[in-house]
């Protein structure tokens, strides 16, 4: 078993990085059978990013903060607990905006899509879910399009609903919604094509942001479930991440 590691650049992720590579080497990523990725959530989601091309199964260790998705430090016998990984399986978000400008440009989310507005002026957005419009106009200061895996992240701290991984449905939760003040987003199946029209957009002009890439100025943002793309993520077999996902549903 081979390994790439991949750490934040954080003092803890990085010393944790040295050791480990001290004592396990350090295969360059097209020849890893591996990705371990060391630091918090955001590291393991730029890990992830990084290993689509070489389809590559990424294992991370906690060497941040929260770390949801991450399993935990410890220095000794990584070799055994990457073959004896639990692997689950997730599509990325596939997301095709067009600017102002004319721009068509496509990136992938793993955690979540979001749209944004850019200035005290609040976004103004066309729903459209299949083709069909669901609703008409949404004043707000953005959206949110989350997968079972980013459910815990922002989509949590707008308050929209956690998703076991196994669930195959999208949340789509709206962030600070003026009008229509009570609708509080919806759970979609994962096959849902899902289209976002910005109204007035020279006047309130929207950033849309996949993961941690953002485009400015977007006109219009379609956002899907990619099925061409799989990727692994590899967990202890005592770390039950549905388990964690229901406690994270109560917890206080």
């Amino acid at each position: 078993m081979k390994a790439h590691f991949f750490s934040a650049d954080t003092p803890q992720a990085q010393q944790a990085q040295k050791t480990l590579t001290g004592i396990y080497g350090d295969t360059p990523l097209e020849k890893a059978d591996v990705v371990v990725a060391l630091g918090g959530d955001g590291s393991m989601l730029r890990a992830l990013h990084d290993s689509v091309k070489h389809k590559k199964p990424v294992f991370g260790m906690n060497r941040g903060s929260v770390g949801f998705l991450l399993n935990k430090y410890r220095e000794e016998a990584l070799l055994e607990r990457l073959k004896n990984a639990h692997p689950v399986k997730i599509n990325p978000l596939r997301m095709k905006v067009k600017t102002m400008a004319g721009q068509v440009l496509n990136e992938l989310a793993m955690n979540e899509v979001s749209l944004l507005r850019e200035t005290r002026q609040t976004a103004k957005l066309r729903i459209k879910i299949d083709g069909v419009v669901r609703l008409e106009e949404l004043i707000c200061d953005g959206i949110i399009v989350a997968t079972p895996a980013g459910s815990t992240a922002y989509n949590l701290s707008a308050h929209g609903p956690i998703i076991p991984l196994s669930a195959a449905i999208l949340a789509l939760t709206p962030i600070s919604a003026f009008r229509p003040r009570r609708w509080r987003g919806a759970l979609l199946p994962q096959s849902s094509r899902i289209s976002f029209d910005i109204l007035e957009a020279p006047n309130r002009p929207v950033s849309a942001v996949a993961d941690f890439t953002e485009i400015r100025d977007v006109e219009t943002v379609e956002v899907w479930r990619d099925e061409s793309i799989e990727i692994s993520l590899l967990f202890d077999p005592e770390m039950n991440l549905d388990e964690r996902i229901i406690k994270e549903q109560f917890m206080p």
